[in-house]
């Protein structure tokens, strides 16, 4: 994690401004909504996330709606829709969003986020260094919380 924050920052400062929209943006903005629609279909498809979440959610909801298929016909209905619904909002607020995203914001989000990388990293290296001192350092903060 380190080493990719650290990595991506550095590629950051030796990249120009113009080169900051990527092949895969200028392909966004060129294509039509339709086929943004199609590979997106698809990549959820034959994602193995996207077929787990469906599974746990027929193994916990089908046995509280007694397997009738009418009541699981209409809970996933009312699913697939709250899920449309929601992605319809996305879709307003990043074009609200997409005139604040300027050359110069995006460059600072991502070293941003390229810094968050880097601490994170870096915690998660000390920590495995020096496992006893942090499991003596949280036993000390709960410690604390119960008086």
């Amino acid at each position: 994690m380190f080493t990719y924050g650290f990595i991506s920052l550095m590629k950051l400062k030796k990249v120009s401004k113009n080169d900051l929209v990527d092949d895969a943006s200028k392909d966004i903005i060129r294509k039509d909504y339709m086929s943004l629609f199609i590979k997106g279909f698809l990549l959820n498809f034959i994602n193995i996330g996207v077929l787990g979440f469906w599974l746990a959610i027929i193994i916990t909801w089908g046995p509280k709606l007694d397997m009738d298929p009418t009541r699981i016909l209409v809970f996933f209905i009312s699913v697939i829709c709250a899920y449309f619904a929601v992605d319809l909002c996305k879709i307003g607020l990043a074009k609200q969003l997409r005139s604040k995203l300027t050359t110069r914001n995006i460059m600072k989000i991502k070293q941003g986020i390229s810094v968050i990388l880097m601490v994170f990293g870096l915690a998660l290296l000390v920590q495995g260094w020096f496992p006893e001192r942090f499991k003596k350092a949280i036993n000390e903060v709960e410690h604390q919380e119960q008086h």
